[in-house]
């Protein structure tokens, strides 16, 4: 067995509407399903939803479940606003450039370029709390190769430092 690839992440937000205003207008991702219902197919539980979707180039989704209470996802009390976050690819810097540009012209606040040292990132939030990445890659597969060599190692690393730290 072997997964092939992400179908769809999905979410809360707090306005279908205004979350298709900010995927489809701003981010330029298409709009391409939407299923209303009043009960959750896997639970069977009475709950009123929309849940729309929003196609990436590779085939892939962003999806959105709007419950039609105009309550937007809260974030994890006992995590950095930074960590959670959904990171878009796009082909070359220029492109990340050109959606800095846009976002800021659209009166968002943008992070970056930040240099990942394999990645180019900026970092902004959308109007439910999520926090997304746009990032293009800057390191060559060979690079990557040599960095997939040594990640069980700098896993094991990292896992003894930890232990070091809670224990005392």
């Amino acid at each position: 067995m072997k997964l092939r690839g992400l179908h769809h992440f999905a979410y809360r937000c707090r306005d279908a509407e205004e979350t298709r205003a900010f995927y489809e207008d701003l981010l330029g991702l298409p709009l391409t399903h939407v299923i209303k219902a009043d009960f959750v197919p896997s639970t069977g539980e009475y709950c009123p939803y929309v849940h729309v979707f929003f196609q990436l180039g590779d085939g892939s989704y962003i999806a959105f479940f709007d419950l039609g209470d105009n309550i937007a996802p809260l974030p994890s009390p006992n995590t950095p606003s930074w960590v959670n976050h959904l990171a878009l690819e796009v082909e070359t810097e220029a492109e990340l450039v050109a959606f800095k540009d846009r976002l800021q012209a659209a009166g968002q606040e943008v992070l970056g370029i930040t240099d990942h040292h394999i990645i180019e990132s900026i970092y902004f939030f959308d109007p439910n709390g999520i926090r997304l990445e746009i990032t293009h890659k800057t390191a060559s597969d060979e690079e990557m190769a040599t960095a997939a060599s040594h990640a069980h190692t700098a896993l094991m690393e990292w896992n003894a430092e930890k232990a070091g730290r809670l224990n005392g």
